[in-house]
């Protein structure tokens, strides 16, 4: 299962390439939109490629989680390929970022 309940406030959510990145992405906003106090990290170790309605996904999450409810997002596991896209449209400027998913977690945990 993509959405897990890693703890009560994280939710971890393991992506991987459209269709499914679209539909995961979706989902989450609906379970955030239900339960709003929860930090998300998602891995994007089976992401190979991001095109513009991925993007568009993922800052319409940010605005969601970071803006709207005052929680933290991270992403981890991220590609060179898929790097140089958030490099390319700024984006590693506005997301937080961690190498793998343990450390996302510690790091999502110590800031609670």
């Amino acid at each position: 299962m993509p959405i897990q309940d890693w703890s009560d406030n994280i939710i971890v959510v393991d992506l991987q390439d459209d269709p499914q990145f679209t539909d995961d992405i979706n989902a989450l906003i609906d379970a955030i939109e239900s339960k709003p106090n929860v930090d998300v990290l998602l891995d994007f170790s089976g992401v190979t490629f991001l095109n513009s309605s991925n993007i568009a996904k993922l800052l319409k999450l940010r605005k969601i989680m970071v803006v709207n409810h005052r929680r933290k997002l991270k992403l981890c596991g991220i590609n060179t390929h898929v790097w140089g896209v958030f490099l390319v449209t700024g984006l590693d400027k506005i997301f937080e970022f961690a190498d793998d998913v343990a450390s996302g977690l510690a790091s999502l945990q110590i800031s609670q």
